[in-house]
């Protein structure tokens, strides 16, 4: 029995890790050019955080969660559409202000 649920603890291990979320590639967007024309770059995820960076538009990014927190999204910022390093600036960007990337065609 105690073999039983080492190989059942091990298999769910195994399987969280399968599951594991390694990103989505977004593109900068809907920015107002007859505005300010940048997406702030933030330390956390709220206006009350520091402005790390101003990404311009066609900026790409990829999350690090699949989901938004109160409508924030952590991001990497990606030296072009190519860059999968993870080695980009680190923060988070208002989610309303980018779009998601097709990688499909």
């Amino acid at each position: 029995m105690r073999k039983f649920m080492i190989a059942l603890l091990g298999a769910s291990v195994l399987a969280g890790a399968a599951e594991a979320y390694d990103g989505e590639q977004f593109v900068v967007c809907k920015l107002n050019p007859l505005g300010d024309n940048f997406l702030a770059l933030r330390s956390c995820g709220s206006t009350s955080c520091d402005v790390i960076r101003k990404l311009g538009p066609d900026t790409f990014v990829i999350t690090m969660e699949p989901y938004a927190t109160n409508g924030w999204r952590e991001v990497i910022v990606q030296q072009s559409s190519q860059d999968w390093s993870y080695a980009g600036v680190k923060g988070w960007v208002y989610g309303k202000y980018i779009c998601h990337v097709d990688l499909s065609e």
